[in-house]
């Protein structure tokens, strides 16, 4: 199969069983995708593929012929590691602790704001309500994205 993760093509062999959490995590050793339930209950495995998000848990990589998969690693800007706007109103807030929900809260918060579910607080708490935090930074990560969701 062929698909394209973070602005580079690969041509892989999968088993067909394999889901694209597993892809990322152990053929493409991208880390940064967290494996946390396994079963689409907590967002921490959150990417975009073709530009909406996914559990990427539930995902199987052999569906994903010819798509486009950005991962919380393909959001700094190549020219100079600059972070994503979402990345640096996450560290404007402190909007985490432990850091494990960090990456899934992000790629889910990207995929609300491109789907313009940022017009308050309220929307964007139901619109990512899938995604858990273990240590209750909620109210800071609503934050972080109505802050880049207004572009301030």
């Amino acid at each position: 199969m062929s698909l394209v993760v973070n602005g580079e093509r690969h041509v892989l062999t999968v088993d067909n069983r394999t889901s694209l959490l597993n892809l990322l995590r152990e053929q493409l050793a991208l880390p940064g995708t967290k494996k946390g339930c396994d079963a689409g209950a907590c967002g921490a495995c959150t990417v975009l593929v073709d530009g909406q998000r996914v559990n990427a848990c539930l995902m199987l990589a052999v569906r994903l012929e010819g798509a486009e998969v950005t991962t919380i690693e393909g959001l700094a800007a190549d020219d100079d590691d600059e972070l994503h706007p979402l990345q640096q109103a996450f560290v404007e807030q402190d909007a985490f602790q432990c850091g494990f929900c960090t990456p899934g809260q992000i790629m889910s918060g990207i995929g609300c704001m491109q789907e313009g579910h940022t017009g308050s607080q309220e929307e964007i708490r139901e619109w990512m309500s899938g995604n858990i935090c273990r240590c209750g930074c909620y109210v800071k990560i609503v934050n972080a994205i109505q802050q880049a969701g207004n572009g301030k």
